[in-house]
Formats: structure tokens, C-alpha cells, sequence
């Protein structure tokens, strides 16, 4: 399948890349800095710097992508775990914003699966209330809303000790995204096995 991946060069992101090109997928990977992106143009990647916030620019990214699948992991984080609350507001509006706009530009081109990621914990303030907005457009839309749980493993803010529950090793949440392709619109939430929040894998619904 043709793929448009959002937020390519994020955690998840640069993980997903490889995978999705190992199961024969072609890739359209979206990033604000080319430059972050240069060591994941290989064959069966295309590297296309494009602001979100650009709907413009999004739409004809997208539109001459022609995909058959667009993934949402974007988000507006820092590196560094103690900075978080400072982004707040950043991280609400690419939520609020940006992957709605992401969404129109994929409905826009004609694709019809959207896959966007969530969190599957109350993360509280407006941080939750975008959260909110966010998923209902995507389902409202017919996507399909992932909710990880906590990161952790090499590159997050949990290399060295377990996040509180629910969690999720990066590693395990890329797999399980490329497994949901095409799964039909609806919430699912991807977590360790025995995590309240999602049984074995993943609890769907």
C-alpha cells in the first residue's frame, strides 16, 4: 500500500519507517526538518518536508501522495522529560490543529483510511480535552484511534525504568500499528499484556 506517515522522524515514527517498508509498503514519510529525516531515505521512502499547520502545502503533499492509508503520530514534545509542561499548549494544538488538518487533506485526496495516534491515559487539563476533540474527529470521520500507553525503551523518557501503567515498549506499539492497516474505524488501545487497559495485546472497541 501507499502510506503517508505524519510525524515520520518522532519516536514511533522511525520506528514504523523500516516495518512498514519491510511488509512491502511504500512510504510518504512527512517531517517539519528534512534533515532529521536523512537517514531513513532508502528504497520504498520519500522524504517530504511539510508544516502541518501549512493546509495549503498539507493538501498538495498529500493529494500528489495518492495513499491508500495516512498515519497520524504527531505530536509536540520535547527531548528532555522536565519540559514537558511547557508544551502543553503546543502539543494540544497539533492535536486540535494539525491532525485535523492532516485528516481533511486525506479525506481531500480521497483516502479513506486514517490512523491516528492517542494516548490511553488521562493526561488531564486541556492536554485531555484536545485529546477528546482529536479522537472524535477521527472517528467522526471513520479513522481509526490508537491509544498507546506509556513509551518506554531506547530513545524515551523511560529508557532505564518502567513508566506507571499502561505502557507500551515502543518497539511493541510500532509492530502492533502496522498491524492495524486495516482495521476497521473504532478505538484501539495498545499496551503491555496484563495492563488493566488491554488485556494480551490490544483491547479493541
Amino acid at each position: 500500500m501507499r502510506v503517508v506517515l505524519a510525524g515520520a522522524t518522532g519516536l514511533i515514527g522511525r520506528r514504523l519507517v523500516p516495518l512498514l517498508v519491510d511488509a512491502g509498503h511504500s512510504v510518504v514519510a512527512l517531517t517539519r526538518d528534512a534533515r532529521r529525516a536523512e537517514a531513513m531515505v532508502t528504497s520504498g521512502v520519500d522524504v517530504v518536508e511539510c508544516d502541518v499547520y501549512d493546509m495549503a502545502r498539507l493538501a498538495r503533499v498529500v493529494a500528489d501522495a495518492a495513499p491508500e492509508v495516512v498515519i497520524s503520530q504527531l505530536t509536540d514534545l520535547p527531548d528532555d522529560a522536565r519540559q514537558v509542561a511547557e508544551f502543553e499548549e503546543a502539543n494540544a494544538r497539533i492535536r486540535r490543529v494539525g491532525v485535523v488538518n492532516l485528516l481533511a487533506a486525506s479525506r481531500a485526496a480521497g483516502c479513506e483510511r486514517f490512523l491516528a495516534q492517542s494516548v490511553a491515559w488521562d493526561i488531564g487539563g486541556d492536554g485531555a480535552a484536545a485529546v477528546a476533540d482529536m479522537e472524535r474527529a477521527v472517528l467522526e470521520a471513520g479513522g481509526v484511534v490508537l491509544r498507546y500507553g506509556r513509551f518506554y525503551g531506547l530513545g524515551t523518557y523511560y529508557e532505564v525504568r518502567l513508566p506507571p501503567t499502561p505502557r507500551v515498549h515502543l518497539d511493541h506499539a510500532a509492530a502492533r500499528t502496522v498491524e492495524m492497516l486495516h482495521h476497521p474505524s473504532g478505538m484501539v488501545t495498545i499496551v503491555d499484556a496484563g495492563d488493566a487497559a488491554g488485556g494480551a495485546h490490544a483491547a479493541e472497541g
